[in-house]
């Protein structure tokens, strides 16, 4: 698995899977994979908006949204960014957060904000894992104004448990998008983060950005003004492909609401975060 994985072309390799998932064939051809992924994956098509007959291919059908009513946003300060499994929460103690067990990485890496432990150091992390079988849009989990994005460039190792326990730095080595959202509790930062055949992460208030696109990969950060409102349950973004979501809560968050979380393992997007 390790030899086999460092030496794979990652991003290229990304970009064709990206191509057969959003290969757009006959009908019969479009009717018969997307049924088979839904009934590989176990997903349940009576969530998505639309018929599966309907998705012109399987890339199409892996983005789709949901019927409208299916995840209602529960009344607590912050809900669940996305439908997904926690893997790892806690304090972001002398700006560290969890990678596994016995591994950790910096915050500044992570975010590569010169001033990301005035906002989120002594907070809280929560780390969402998406797999699949899941619902790949990601909602915004509070209400406020997007003040900026960070794209930064990186690779696109997985992001399976075989990576998080092997590769030092995993979430900062790889591809990565920071929106960063102004609330009445200071800043919230919800971090996508790619992975081999998720390369392509797209935000829905800001189509220049996306990851994992051909030629230089630049780092880029972007300011909104004004500010672009957002509310909980609006749609951020979505993968192509399952990844992690890793959400940055500041200390007035941990103070306020540690010991009344709502941690899963298994969660539903809109869901409520505090019990």
């Amino acid at each position: 698995m390790s030899a086999i994985t460092r030496i794979l072309p990652k991003r290229r390799l990304s970009r064709w899977v990206g191509k057969f998932m959003h290969y757009r064939g006959p009908k019969f051809w479009a009717r018969a994979t997307v049924k088979s992924f839904a009934w590989f994956y176990n997903i349940n098509l009576e969530e998505a908006e639309k018929p599966y007959t309907e998705y012109p291919s399987i890339g199409d059908f892996f983005i789709r949204r949901l019927k409208l009513g299916t995840r209602p946003v529960a009344n607590t300060w912050a809900v669940h960014p996305a439908d997904s499994k926690i893997t790892q929460s806690a304090p972001i103690d002398d700006g560290t957060l969890i990678q596994a067990k016995g591994i950790t990485y910096k915050l500044s890496e992570f975010t590569q904000d010169p001033d990301c432990d005035k906002k989120w150091a002594g907070g809280f992390f929560l780390t969402y894992y998406l797999c699949p079988t899941d619902y790949h849009r990601v909602h915004s989990p509070v209400d406020g104004d997007i003040t900026s994005v960070r794209y930064m460039p990186g690779e696109l190792w997985p992001v399976n448990e075989w990576s998080t326990t092997n590769i030092k730095n995993l979430f900062s080595v790889n591809e990565r998008v920071l929106v960063e959202i102004d609330t009445d509790l200071g800043p919230v930062g919800v971090v996508f983060v790619g992975a081999t055949n998720v390369g392509h992460i797209c935000l829905s208030f800001d189509e220049q950005i996306q990851g994992n696109q051909k030629g230089p990969h630049i780092f880029q950060h972007k300011f909104y003004s004004p500010e672009i409102p957002t509310h909980k349950g609006a749609e951020l973004g979505m993968f192509r492909m399952g990844s992690t979501i890793v959400m940055l809560y500041p200390p007035s968050f941990r103070q306020k609401f540690e010991g009344h979380l709502n941690l899963g393992p298994s969660v539903k997007v809109n869901g409520p975060l505090i019990k």
